[in-house]
């Protein structure tokens, strides 16, 4: 099949696969027109050609340089919250690198942990999405909110890390007292998320567990009125519906 003919499969079948995850909602269509990855996976890390331009204190958290980031706040060159074209500080490329050594060497010299890129992603919810635990016990050390609203979806990096299945994610962000029970733009919860666009394993039913045993609301409703419970039995989730069912949830 030519490379175009492939490309229109592929963009149909992930059309496909999506608006059947969402379930008809509508919010959550129009998201999905740009397949299942603009919601998996919706921020931007720096591309090859933008780190090549980067200088200074981007181009010392990209490469993962802690010396050179430190020698820059030493002779006062740093511009902590310093954007590159995308909105992006050099505390969020440290971040989508997973380079912790110079995430450690910026949040010392007072970066801001809580800044938003263009796309209104925050260091939590890139670390978060990357399932780097270890970057996001970094930014909650330094206080970075939990509870900040994000991305184009209004939602918390609890919500992504939840969809995602990101389990120690979920826990760290839990323990930092982020909002169990916030509804995005989408009309789901955390909870509500690890069931729609989770797979009904073992990772988003120890995540369902853990958001019930923190106190999130297991009978909150979808923008369609259908409780988790309900959400979860259509699907055939048989963990994650006994889990909830233990809780007692409502159908």
């Amino acid at each position: 099949m030519p490379l175009s003919g492939r490309k229109q499969v592929g963009r149909r079948t992930a059309s496909l696969a999506c608006v059947a995850a969402l379930a008809a909602v509508t919010a959550g269509e129009a998201a999905c027109a740009a397949g299942p990855a603009a919601i998996q996976l919706a921020q931007t890390p720096p591309s090859s050609a933008e780190i090549a331009r980067y200088r200074a204190l981007h181009a010392a958290a990209a490469t993962g340089d802690t010396a050179a980031i430190q020698r820059l706040v030493a002779v006062g060159q740093a511009d902590l919250d310093g954007r590159d074209g995308h909105g992006r500080t050099a505390l969020m490329v440290a971040a989508h690198g997973r380079n912790h050594g110079a995430a450690r060497a910026l949040i010392a010299a007072g970066a801001n942990v809580d800044a938003l890129d263009h796309e209104r992603y925050d260091v939590l919810t890139i670390s978060g999405v990357l399932d780097d635990v270890e970057m996001v016990k970094l930014a909650l050390a330094a206080d970075a909110d939990a509870g900040l609203v994000t991305s184009p979806y209004d939602g918390t990096a609890l919500i992504a890390s939840a969809h995602l299945g990101h389990v120690e994610v979920v826990r760290a962000l839990i323990k930092a007292k982020a909002p169990l029970d916030l509804v995005n733009n989408l009309g789901w919860t955390a909870l509500i998320e690890a069931i729609v666009l989770g797979d009904g394993g073992a990772r988003h039913a120890e995540i369902v567990r853990l958001l019930i045993a923190a106190g999130a609301d297991k009978d909150l409703a979808d923008s369609r009125g259908v409780r988790p419970l309900t959400l979860a039995q259509n699907r055939g989730y048989g963990d994650i519906a006994a889990i909830l069912e233990r809780a007692g949830a409502r159908p």
